[in-house]
C-alpha cells in the first residue's frame, strides 16, 4: 500500500531507539523526509546511520539535544522551522514507590513527557493549519487508562498526552490536519528491554520465563500474552500520520494488544 508520505517532512522526538526509532524508519521507508532525535551526537549519528543502510535513499537526518529543556526546543525551531508530521514520542519511566516519588520526579516527568510534546506543538500546529495539512501524533500509553501503582507519576503525564492531543484536535475543524494518540501496551523497547532483563535477573529467572509471568501476574488481560515489537506500533502510527488516515481525528488509538478491555 502507498501511503502517500513521499516528500511530507517529519520529526519523531526521542528517536534514536525502540518505538521512536522504528516510526522515524517507517516513516522513511515510505518515503518522508524524517528528523531523527535523541538526547546524544553519538546516538542520533547511529541512528540516522542505520537507517540509511537499511533503506539507501532514505532522507533522514538528525538533530541532537534533550527536548524536554525549552532552549533546545528552541535550536530546533531554528534548524527545522516547517513540519508536516510531528511525532511526540520523547519519553521517560521508571518504577517508583508512590510516597518516594518527590516533588522534581513529577517536574521531571511532566516535562520530559508532556511540556516537550507541548512545546513541539504550539511551534508547529500553527504552521500546519495555515498549510491546511499536517499530523500531530502523541505516543500515550495503555497506562493512561489504566494507572500503574509502581509509577503513579508516569501513568499521570501519559492520562495528560491523552487530554492534550483532544484539546488539539478540537481546533483542527474542518482542516487538513489532524491530532492523535497512540497507546502502546507492554512493548520490547530497548528501554523495557532492558528493565525486563534487569528484574528477571534479579529474581534469577531467565527473561523468557519472566515475561511468561509478567503477563500471568501484572497484564493478566493481555490477549498478545506477548510484548509487542517496536515495530508492530510503529506500522499504526506511520499510517495515522499518513493522507490515507485523513478521517481519523481526536482519537485515542490501541495497539495494546486487548490489555485494556473497555470496548470504548
Amino acid at each position: 500500500m502507498d501511503l502517500q508520505l513521499g516528500g511530507k517532512s517529519a520529526l519523531v522526538s526521542g528517536s534514536t531507539a525502540g518505538i521512536g526509532f522504528a516510526i522515524a524508519q517507517g516513516l522513511a521507508r515510505e518515503g518522508a523526509e524524517v528528523v531523527v532525535n535523541g538526547r546524544t551526537q553519538e546516538r542520533v549519528d547511529a541512528a540516522v546511520a542505520t537507517i540509511k543502510k537499511k533503506i539507501p535513499d532514505a532522507l533522514v537526518q538528525g538533530f541532537a539535544g534533550d527536548l524536554s529543556k525549552a532552549e533546545v526546543a528552541d535550536e530546533l525551531f531554528k534548524r527545522y522551522s516547517e513540519v508536516q508530521i510531528l511525532v511526540n514520542n520523547l519519553s521517560i519511566f521508571e518504577a517508583k514507590e508512590f510516597a518516594a516519588i518527590t516533588d522534581d520526579d513529577w517536574r521531571r516527568f511532566f516535562e520530559a513527557n508532556v511540556l516537550s510534546g507541548v512545546r513541539l506543538s504550539r511551534w508547529y500546529l500553527p504552521r500546519m493549519l495555515k498549510s491546511d495539512w499536517g499530523r500531530i501524533v502523541f505516543i500515550s500509553s495503555e497506562s493512561a487508562l489504566q494507572i500503574p501503582a509502581e509509577m503513579i507519576h508516569y501513568g499521570m503525564t501519559k492520562t495528560a498526552q491523552l487530554a492534550v492531543a483532544r484539546g488539539l484536535a478540537e481546533l483542527t475543524s474542518g482542516t487538513g490536519v489532524t491530532v492523535n494518540s497512540i497507546l502502546p501496551g507492554p512493548t520490547a523497547s530497548e528501554g523495557v528491554t532492558d528493565f525486563v532483563t534487569s528484574l528477571a535477573k534479579q529474581q534469577n529467572q531467565s527473561v523468557e520465563a519472566f515475561e511468561q509471568v509478567f503477563f500471568e501476574k501484572m497484564r493478566p488481560t493481555s490477549l498478545l500474552k506477548r510484548f509487542a515489537s517496536s515495530e508492530e506500533v510503529a506500522n499504526l502510527v506511520v499510517y495515522v500520520c499518513s493522507p490515507l488516515a485523513s478521517a481519523t481525528n481526536g482519537s485515542a488509538l490501541r495497539v495494546d494488544g486487548g490489555v485494556v478491555r473497555a470496548i470504548v
